[in-house]
């Protein structure tokens, strides 16, 4: 039956539906037989399963690491099991990161950059290319100096803490990938403090989420990342004390 044929009410939720379904990449009235969802629902809900699966197991490669001029440094995550299992080794860095880190980085910074795979090495593999460089010309546009930027294996978003007891920046700035949904595998977060240290709680962290082709665009992400960095640095705050 053509939806012209339809009982009024009837339409009215076909039309309705079809706007929901516009407005939301998410999995609304999908077809089905009997209690089943059609075939070819289910072949998409297992591949984008896949690809989280491979997102979360996967690994920056080290050519986009080489491109973007970052070098790499881990937490005491270990392995990905680990990482999965124990969160609180991806917010400790390893020894030999702490150490190459003193080494390589210029102290007190005004703005620290770090990029990290966390849940999704898909999102860094996706968007860094875009928003890193929209993220320097914002900071550059400002007059903004930042430090040295580095990679780090196995991050979780405490990570931010030891590396600001160790470089000291008044604001450090962490790209890090998302856990990955079933919508999209590359979806990346930035995280924003003022002043991170050993003792910061979530509450202290600006975070803009979603960066990635079908959300926040990652230019436009970068360019509005160094604005929130400009107020922080302005406000000398972050987190639930920044006024937005």
């Amino acid at each position: 039956m053509t939806e012209s044929r339809l009982e009024p009410e009837k339409r009215v939720e076909s039309q309705l539906l079809q706007e929901m379904k516009r407005a939301t990449p998410a999995r609304i009235g999908v077809s089905r037989t009997g209690t089943r969802p059609l075939t070819q629902t289910m072949l998409e809900l297992r591949l984008d399963h896949a690809q989280a699966v491979d997102s979360v197991y996967g690994e920056v490669s080290p050519g986009t690491l080489a491109e973007m001029g970052f070098f790499s440094v881990d937490t005491c995550f270990g392995n990905k099991e680990q990482y999965l299992k124990r969160p609180d080794l991806g917010r400790r860095l390893h020894p030999e990161a702490e150490k190459r880190l003193l080494e390589r980085c210029k102290r007190e910074p005004q703005v620290q950059i770090v990029v990290s795979d966390g849940l999704s090495a898909a999102s860094i593999e996706a968007n860094i290319r875009d928003v890193y460089p929209a993220l320097l010309d914002s900071l550059r546009l400002q007059g903004f100096e930042w430090g040295t930027t580095f990679f780090v294996r196995g991050g979780r978003v405490g990570c931010m803490d030891p590396i600001g007891d160790l470089l000291k920046p008044e604001c450090l700035v962490l790209l890090i990938g998302e856990r990955p949904g079933l919508v999209t595998a590359e979806s990346m977060s930035a995280y924003l403090c003022y002043r991170p240290r050993t003792g910061r709680t979530d509450s202290d962290r600006l975070v803009l989420s979603n960066i990635h082709r079908g959300g926040t665009s990652p230019m436009e992400a970068g360019a509005h990342i160094g604005t929130r960095v400009r107020l922080m640095l302005e406000q000398k705050a972050s987190g639930v004390g920044l006024d937005r």
